[in-house]
């Protein structure tokens, strides 16, 4: 399975409605998986005969198990369902598709060049790009999507690259094969971060995530371990710290799915065990481990995972059971940043609604009920979790540690 980047461009006829169309082709062809849809942007024509309406303009992020040229033939037969017709160069379509990057392939020959030729010349691609990865290297060029993007905007670009603030920092997040964690892992290697992906024991959801991870031109490896087990967790934190001779970074994102699963039907005092177990001894002992390497080696950041509602409460027996546990991982945080200082930074991520498998999942009425009680009227994403957890850990945040960072569209209650 490869990664890969797929333009897409319309400024004929009901040009979302052909973006739209071609996604949903995209979508359904064998071998295919989109991944995540770049914002829209209009843009002016660049080049072809005048009087051309303006473009819509996208990017996709896929996997794919298709080669690179039986990719291309999948793009050109849904152009042609869609009506692109080809009687000049750079004129009006109804969609244009084009293949932008293969994982870290570089070809050329009659057919196909990757990556994209003029991939660098265009701020309509690398505009919508950079939403997706910012940190993600060409191939060829050696330069981040981001300094590209700034390069054609004229921008002069001082100290580190936008997108590549934790070039150089070793980094681990448990619990990375999905959802949160694997978001937090991407975000952290976009900045220029070397990631450790941890998984419980699917090594091939653990190197799916690493292979994403290797894209942005940084280091990847996988180590499972299951949480519940204590020693495995020093085994964890003894391995990840050999593994590239010490490490700057440590998320403690894992914690056991209650919610979904086999799991949803177990008794409270069941539940309670597991997250007893996975969320409040696990972040204990790995923290604990990790903090008095990083310490005696000179410094280092740890980030802990709790909920925005811990403090506050939330009736019925999930309530309960999350308020325990996730209120114990940001009291305990508390009191490590203050054992760990001033060498070591301890802070602590209180997500709110994230619409993560439950949430996909979750009722009208939870639907509601998340609009209802969110100032900012959505559902939170793993990557607004991501995006926070990286600023927690770069340089930006160095004067902050004991802290608890709600990060939950505005919720007061």
């Amino acid at each position: 399975m490869t990664i890969a980047y797929i333009a897409l461009g319309s400024n004929l006829g009901a040009r979302d409605d052909y973006l739209r169309r071609a996604l949903s082709a995209l979508r359904q062809s064998e071998g295919i998986e989109v991944l995540r849809v770049s914002p829209v942007y209009e843009t002016r024509p660049v080049g072809g005969p005048a009087g051309q309406g303006a473009y819509l303009n996208a990017v996709a992020e896929v996997r794919t198990q298709r080669g690179p040229h039986d990719l291309l033939v999948v793009l050109q037969n849904i152009e042609q369902q869609l009506g692109r017709e080809r009687r000049e160069k750079d004129g009006p379509r109804t969609i244009d598709l084009d293949l932008l990057l293969y994982g870290d392939l570089v070809h050329q020959d009659e057919r196909l060049t990757i990556p994209h030729p003029r991939l660098h010349e265009r701020p309509f691609v690398l505009q919508p790009l950079a939403q997706l990865a910012p940190g993600l290297l060409h191939p060829v060029l050696k330069c981040s999507i981001a300094e590209l993007l700034a390069e054609q905007q004229g921008l002069r670009l001082y100290g580190s690259a936008p997108g590549r603030e934790l070039v150089g920092r070793r980094a681990l997040v448990t619990g990375s094969t999905r959802g949160i964690g694997r978001a937090i892992a991407l975000e952290l290697a976009a900045a220029g971060a070397d990631v450790l992906v941890h998984g419980r024991s699917s090594r091939q959801a653990a190197e799916e995530t690493a292979e994403r991870v290797r894209l942005a031109g940084v280091r990847s490896a996988v180590r499972l371990a299951d949480l519940a087990d204590a020693e495995a967790c020093r085994r964890l934190v003894e391995e990840a710290w050999t593994c590239w001779g010490g490490l700057d970074v440590w998320i403690n994102n894992a914690g056991a799915d209650t919610l979904t699963g086999e799991a949803a039907s177990w008794s409270f005092e069941r539940k309670l065990r597991e997250l007893l177990a996975v969320d409040v001894t696990a972040t204990i002992i790995l923290s604990r481990e990790i903090g008095r390497r990083m310490r005696d080696a000179g410094g280092g950041v740890i980030l802990n995972m709790g909920w925005d509602q811990a403090e506050s409460g939330m009736e019925g027996d999930s309530g309960e059971l999350f308020a325990a546990s996730k209120g114990a991982i940001m009291a305990f945080s508390r009191s490590l940043a203050l054992s760990l200082a001033p060498a070591v930074r301890v802070n602590c991520l209180a997500p709110g609604w994230i619409r993560t498998a439950w949430g996909e999942r979750a009722s009208l009425a939870w639907q509601e009920r998340v609009q209802r009680e969110t100032p900012l009227r959505r559902w939170g994403r793993p990557e607004d979790v991501a995006a926070a957890a990286r600023w927690l850990v770069s340089p930006a945040a160095e004067f902050l540690t004991g802290q608890i960072l709600r990060v939950n569209g505005g919720v007061v209650r």
